[in-house]
């Protein structure tokens, strides 16, 4: 798990992703023929297929929610979002200001303290704007150092514990790893392979529309993360995936609608090499497979997902085993998928 603790504690907002693709540009030039950054900032890498037929291309995000500086009042700094966050999750928070250099701070909301807080200004819905950071310095020392627009991201320890791992952005360095991993244990291939690592999914797939106009692949698979709402507090009719069930075989979100053939394909390939998986319906939410399948004339997509706990917090909680599931499922998929026929 330590490259995945890396890929964790790397910074990388959206549009802000120079540190985490430096990361994982290093480890597919291990893996890969080829390896070049767009124009958009989306790492691909590419390993050539035996028979040079089918281009598929496999796509994880890079980049991860966070804040950009949006003003300097007083030394305190005011932020916008960047990325779907819940302010609910954001209090008493440590960060770190990536100005001029690394400042950590602390984030909270700009309301008074329970003890003199009235009871109507108690039940006041928390909003991202109320959020600000002290970083214990002047206006004139943080002018010196941060400006308006440098990104800001949770200051967040990766840990294992039990069966699980937890850090922050494992949204999407999770599906990162997977496919670096996959590309490890990949072994002969027919088809061309294009291993994508995107930027700016968080705010509205804009990188793996890029990567795909560039690739017009064949078949498109993303590569992400899925809701494991297994604890307490959830019924079981919104549980979407459960932690230790395996690698999730996604049919449907809102951005996508996976290409049947695939489905099968995938569920054969899991049972075929007892590999643990579940399906997956994901009510709301999308991944880069919504942004490869409208891309040029289309392709078939489908999306593998690591079960989550704790989507878009700093504590997203993955289970080992689920993650290698995933890897190993992807793997074995690149190895034959010149044998499907996903045409409908």
């Amino acid at each position: 798990m330590e490259l995945l603790k890396k890929l964790s504690q790397t910074p990388g907002i959206s549009g802000r992703e120079e540190r985490i693709r430096a990361l994982i540009k290093e480890e597919l030039e291990k893996l890969a023929d080829e390896v070049k950054v767009d124009a958009i900032g989306n790492v691909i890498a590419f390993k050539k297929g035996k028979s040079g037929g089918k281009k598929v291309m496999i796509s994880g995000h890079m980049d991860e929610i966070g804040f950009i500086v949006s003003q300097i009042e007083g030394g305190f700094l005011r932020l916008s979002p960047v990325g779907g966050l819940d302010p609910r999750n954001l209090v008493a928070q440590r960060v770190v200001v990536h100005g001029r250099k690394d400042l950590r701070g602390i984030m909270m909301p700009a309301i008074k303290p329970v003890h003199i807080m009235t009871a109507e200004e108690a039940k006041a819905p928390l909003k991202i704007s109320d959020l600000y950071v002290d970083l214990g310095l002047t206006q004139e020392e943080t002018e010196k150092l941060v400006r308006i627009g440098d990104p800001v991201t949770i200051d967040r320890e990766f840990i294992e514990f039990g069966a699980n791992v937890s850090g922050k952005a494992m949204d999407d360095r999770a599906g990162v790893w997977v496919m670096i991993e996959a590309l490890r244990q990949v072994k002969e291939h027919e088809v061309d392979i294009y291993a994508v690592a995107s930027v700016q999914e968080e705010v509205g797939l804009r990188g793996a529309t890029a990567g795909a106009y560039g690739i017009r692949p064949d078949i498109g698979v993303a590569l992400d993360v899925t809701l494991a709402v297994d604890g307490p507090g959830s019924s079981k009719q919104y549980q979407v995936t459960a932690l230790g069930e395996g690698a999730a075989i996604k049919i449907m979100d809102s951005a996508s609608i996976s290409n049947y053939k695939l489905v099968d394909f995938m569920r054969s390939l899991a049972e075929e090499n007892q590999i643990k998986y579940q399906m997956e319906i994901l009510p709301r939410g999308g991944t880069d497979a919504g942004a490869i399948e409208r891309v040029q004339t289309g392709c078939p997509v489908i999306t593998l997902s690591v079960p989550t706990r704790h989507v878009h917090s700093n504590v997203e909680t993955i289970n080992k085993e689920d993650i290698k599931n995933t890897a190993a499922l992807l793997a074995k998929f690149l190895e034959t998928a010149h044998k499907g026929d996903f045409a409908l």
